[in-house]
């Protein structure tokens, strides 16, 4: 189907905003035009009982962590929940509006600031994640948080760090992660020649996020002399899918990721994972956080009725 309204409205806004390629000499002033469009003011934002700001050992330093509480008593299922952005631009502030309104729903949910590229290429983000996650398993029961109900998520550039601490949490054997939620993930390869799909071909410019930007991200985090196959750069790459969590894979028609993120969740049920894949038709990347819609307040209940 065509693009829904509401997406065509926000991309007739965008573009007429300056549109730059993103370079390492503009990195800063993308970043904070990033902030700019997904930071509302405080009183904008969904109402959440308690927040805490905190940082918790990393393995470059102290790692910040947000710390969202609903009302109401404990032990809460628990989201690990890490932003998107490339891998290169984000923060908790950028993410504050999603883990806000999964928090609302009755879970307990913790925001990781990990480390961006190309300042800190892979493994960085991964090891700061992973270093959260371990953190909150450790604990769980201090935060109020239920142990048998740990689960990891992340949208676009942070669905793929979900699905990547998932399966090194397998591999390490722990800790026990009871679902991931991977909102329009990025799975594979976005190495020149290795983009295949026919959603990067079909979308790949006037919806927002484009194949170029894309290719750029990935440049930065994944720069020449890392092996881009490795399965914790492309879980898609992982040859064993076998042991891993329920998983709830949301996509957007209009969107490069599409395939990749739908791809990845056959591979998963073929591998013997409980999976549900919704694709929202006429929506963008992103539709869950830039601007108001049917289909973001129905991936909302999804994620909501999933995690509980």
């Amino acid at each position: 189907m065509g693009l829904h309204p509401s997406a065509k409205q926000y991309l007739d806004a965008i573009a007429l905003r300056p549109q730059n390629s993103l370079t390492l000499e503009n990195l800063n002033a993308d970043r904070e035009l990033f902030v700019a469009s997904m930071v509302p003011p405080i009183h904008e934002r969904p109402v959440i009982h308690e927040i805490e700001d905190r940082t918790v050992p990393g393995p470059a330093g102290e790692l910040p962590i947000r710390i969202y509480s609903p009302a109401g008593h404990g032990p809460f299922p628990v989201l690990i929940f890490f932003h998107g952005g490339g891998w290169v631009r984000g923060s908790i502030e950028t993410t504050d509006v999603v883990c806000r309104r999964i928090a609302q729903m009755g879970h307990k949910v913790v925001s990781v600031e990990y480390r961006l590229a190309p300042e800190n290429p892979f493994p960085a983000a991964v090891e700061d994640c992973y270093a959260a996650t371990l953190w909150v398993a450790d604990h769980v029961r201090e935060i109020s948080g239920d142990p048998y109900r740990i689960a990891v998520g992340g949208e676009s550039a942070g669905g793929n760090l979900a699905a990547v601490v998932s399966i090194i949490a397998r591999d390490c054997g722990g800790p026990t992660l009871s679902k991931q939620v991977l909102i329009y993930p990025v799975t594979d390869c976005w190495g020149i020649g290795q983009t295949s799909y026919n959603s990067i071909h079909e979308n790949a410019s006037g919806y927002g996020l484009t194949k170029d930007r894309m290719h750029t991200y990935w440049k930065f985090y994944v720069p020449d002399g890392i092996d881009q196959f490795h399965p914790y750069v492309a879980p898609m790459r992982e040859e064993n899918l076998r042991g891993l969590p329920e998983t709830l894979i949301l996509t957007a028609e209009h969107d490069v990721l599409r395939d990749e993120g739908e791809a990845y969740g056959a591979r998963l049920q073929a591998a013997g994972v409980p999976v549900t894949i919704k694709r929202f038709e006429g929506m963008i990347h992103g539709f869950l956080s830039l601007y108001e819609s049917p289909a973001m307040h129905d991936a909302y209940r999804l994620i909501g009725e999933f995690l509980h």
